[in-house]
């Protein structure tokens, strides 16, 4: 059974959302997976100044927890085009991982949120995608069999790159049922081929 591990950063609670989604479709295709978040570098008061979503159930990972799963999952907010400083810092950290090897054939995928259509969201999944390659992992974007991607009916993020959200000037739009169902997806493609590889 594949273990998947969804790593985020969420500000607002849009990426929160999509990790759970996509922890629910590795489910599915009978993984195990687990939740986590990266530490918060704002201090608690400039985080409640700044509106961001303080009760967030998810335990607080550690560099070290990288290497204990098969596929890895990250998601953040874009910060003008690339990952937020919180999820940056934190990948920083793996330079002791990467040196031994440890994360190394192992499944990775990235997930975005950002506040307008054409705002940085392929960008910021491809920051993330960068430091999977880096780590020497496999990656696995939401391809086209999930065709909820390409509707013209409805504002939707998702790209071939991963799952993503639009959140709004003032992160008033929650994710849409199309975006959850698009996370799900890619939470499933990535469970079935880390199972595939470490099966």
């Amino acid at each position: 059974m594949a273990k998947i591990l969804v790593l985020y950063h969420s500000s607002y609670g849009h990426i929160e959302k999509l990790a759970h989604e996509i922890a629910a479709g590795a489910r599915e295709a009978g993984a195990t997976a687990d939740v986590k978040r990266v530490p918060e570098l704002l201090s608690p008061e400039a985080a409640k100044a700044a509106n961001y979503k303080q009760d967030q159930s998810a335990p607080v990972a550690i560099i070290d927890d990288l290497a204990e799963y098969d596929a890895i999952v990250i998601g953040t907010g874009t910060r003008f085009g690339r990952m937020s400083s919180q999820m940056a810092s934190f990948l920083d950290q793996a330079g002791g991982l990467w040196a031994k090897g440890a994360l190394q054939g192992k499944v990775g995928g990235a997930f975005a949120s950002s506040a307008t259509q054409h705002g940085g969201q392929e960008t910021t999944l491809f920051t993330i995608i960068t430091n999977l390659l880096h780590f020497g992992m496999t990656v696995v974007g939401l391809n086209y069999g999930f065709a909820g991607q390409m509707t013209l009916d409805e504002i939707t993020g998702g790209a071939p790159y991963g799952a993503t959200t639009i959140a709004g000037l003032n992160a008033e739009r929650q994710p849409s049922d199309n975006e959850l169902s698009g996370a799900r997806y890619q939470g499933r493609a990535i469970a079935e081929t880390a199972a595939k590889l470490h099966g």
